[in-house]
């Protein structure tokens, strides 16, 4: 059982991964929390309703899901590092690099690297 201020994707589907069956946030009331240790004690999987909605819309609209590399390259962004410094990191051309943040701006609906951050924080793809 995870319990986090952190509702970030990527974390909630490493924990998941990494076997965890219950995912709540420190905001959770005392009967939800009491609810969730229960359940994951009985190995039923607990989720906060705001996590389990965005997983639920996620799966809803695929298309619109950034990829991990995707993810990945706006994490670097909201870092500070520049196209070039990205490449570097990851092993990628300049071009590369920009393929995924213009196919990001698509998928986010915007037009900005500034925005795609901004966009991905209030989503929960990134911190």
């Amino acid at each position: 059982m995870v319990l986090t201020t952190y509702d970030v994707e990527s974390d909630v589907l490493a924990a998941v991964e990494a076997g965890a069956v219950g995912y709540l946030l420190k905001d959770a009331g005392p009967e939800e929390l009491a609810r969730g240790v229960r359940d994951a004690a009985a190995v039923r999987s607990v989720l906060a309703p705001a996590i389990a909605q965005r997983l639920v819309r996620r799966t809803l609209t695929p298309s619109s899901t950034l990829t991990p590399r995707e993810v990945e390259v706006l994490g670097l962004v909201a870092d500070g590092l520049s196209n070039e410094q990205i490449g570097t990191e990851l092993f990628l051309s300049q071009a590369t690099v920009k393929t995924h943040l213009v196919r990001a701006f698509g998928k986010l609906g915007v037009d900005s690297r500034t925005a795609a951050v901004a966009q991905a924080r209030r989503d929960g793809l990134i911190r």
